[in-house]
């Protein structure tokens, strides 16, 4: 689970976290970007064009988590500039 994941990283990284929701079934991710956010972190979320199932992205977007939406191609770059 992904929720696991996040929640481990945030806990021993607090603020220097980048969590990177991408396409995925569901509400997994949703709880862990959370704690993500509680502890100072950042969420970047895939967007929807690019999503082959847009559900994990789209619940941690919904509440409010995403800091960026981003399409797949751009992702990395994304990601580069947060580093």
């Amino acid at each position: 689970s992904v929720d696991v994941l996040f929640q481990s990283a945030a806990g021993l990284l607090r603020e220097r976290v980048l969590g990177v929701v991408l396409t995925g079934m569901g509400d997994d991710g949703t709880a862990g970007a959370a704690w993500i956010k509680a502890q100072g972190g950042t969420i970047l979320t895939e967007a929807e064009s690019t999503c082959v199932i847009y559900g994990m992205p789209r619940m941690v977007e919904e509440a409010g988590l995403s800091d960026a939406v981003v399409p797949l191609p751009e992702m990395a770059r994304a990601i580069l500039q947060r580093l």
